[in-house]
């Protein structure tokens, strides 16, 4: 007898999916988790870039103190006059134009093929136009310049001199900027645009200043520079005297004449240096108003990040008093400070 046997078929459970609703709690609870972790991968970067910076600072002032090494001195900020000479035309005029103290660093940065191109001894706008465009990474800070091409293009701009006074419309010639300028000083010398001033050759009362240039009798540049600043002459103490520190540029500033101009040119002095003291504050930020172009500022928060003479690099707070930060840029004030 045959048997019939009859399948039977378990019927298949249902496929289910997400609802909408529990969609939308996931996705909230990953925004929640994303704002929680966001800050702190902020500032880790943030950490990351700040002691790239200071490695950068370091670096610089090991180049420093190599030149220092080789020549016995510091190298000067810039070569200047501390007269006019009328009956030869500006631009042409030894002493005023030449490359500044990042050119003369070059060999210690590594950049010696950059350096053999370079004349130091005569003016800026008649060296070979691709070597003033060539940007050097270490120059910069990655939380201001990463990513840009870093360069201040030829521009029209108006002057205004230290003392207050129009400097008129003038052309200014472009080339790659630094994020990294010299310590010329305090405002101690002088701000009333008098040949007594601190931006004139051998006045300045930092590290590295404006100095007057050797001539021979045709009025070119034979041996070099007179105002030699050396190691003996911080009398105050290399740990208590900065020597390169991160220029105060506003945002809406960046790569542009006078905040943030062409740092191997020597004619106008916030392009590659700053000062500090009574009436010159550290810059609290990039929107900081009290500031001026003369000021030291940062990128990083409530920090301005220097190398002091020792060949150390450190971060300094922003609230540091005036008459704290003219001490530390003044190299033989006879003022000593404690910690700060």
């Amino acid at each position: 007898m045959r048997q019939t046997v009859l399948a039977y078929s378990m019927p298949e459970r249902g496929r289910r999916g997400f609802t909408l609703i529990e969609l939308l709690v996931v996705i909230a609870i990953i925004g929640i988790l994303v704002s929680l972790i966001m800050p702190a991968v902020q500032q880790a970067r943030a950490a990351a870039r700040r002691t790239e910076c200071l490695n950068n600072l370091k670096q610089l002032a090991l180049a420093i103190h190599g030149f220092h090494d080789t020549e016995k001195a510091f190298p000067p900020a810039r070569l200047i006059r501390n007269e006019q000479r009328q009956s030869t035309p500006i631009a042409i005029m030894s002493g005023l134009d030449e490359p500044t103290w990042l050119v003369r660093i070059l060999p210690w940065m590594e950049q010696s093929n950059l350096y053999s191109k370079w004349d130091l001894y005569t003016p800026y706008h008649t060296q070979q136009s691709e070597v003033r465009s060539l940007a050097v990474q270490s120059f910069l800070c990655p939380e201001r310049n990463a990513g840009t091409k870093a360069l201040q293009e030829s521009s029209t701009v108006r002057i205004s001199l230290p003392c207050g006074c129009a400097g008129g419309v003038q052309t200014i010639p472009g080339g790659p900027v630094t994020d990294y300028v010299a310590n010329h000083g305090d405002p101690s010398p002088g701000f009333s645009g008098t040949l007594d001033d601190f931006y004139w050759g051998g006045k300045g009362t930092g590290v590295l200043i404006s100095s007057r240039p050797v001539e021979g009798v045709d009025g070119k540049i034979r041996t070099g520079w007179s105002d030699r600043v050396a190691m003996r002459d911080i009398t105050d103490g290399t740990s208590n005297t900065i020597m390169v520190g991160e220029p105060h540029i506003p945002a809406d500033q960046l790569q542009k004449a006078p905040w943030n101009g062409a740092a191997f040119y020597g004619r106008y002095l916030t392009n590659f240096a700053r000062i500090g003291g009574p009436g010159i504050p550290l810059a609290h930020s990039p929107g900081d108003v009290r500031a001026s172009a003369f000021s030291f500022g940062s990128a990083h928060h409530g920090v301005v990040l220097f190398a002091l003479a020792d060949g150390s690099a450190r971060p300094i707070s922003t609230s540091l008093s005036t008459v704290v930060l003219s001490r530390l840029t003044n190299r033989q004030d006879g003022m000593t400070i404690g910690e700060f």
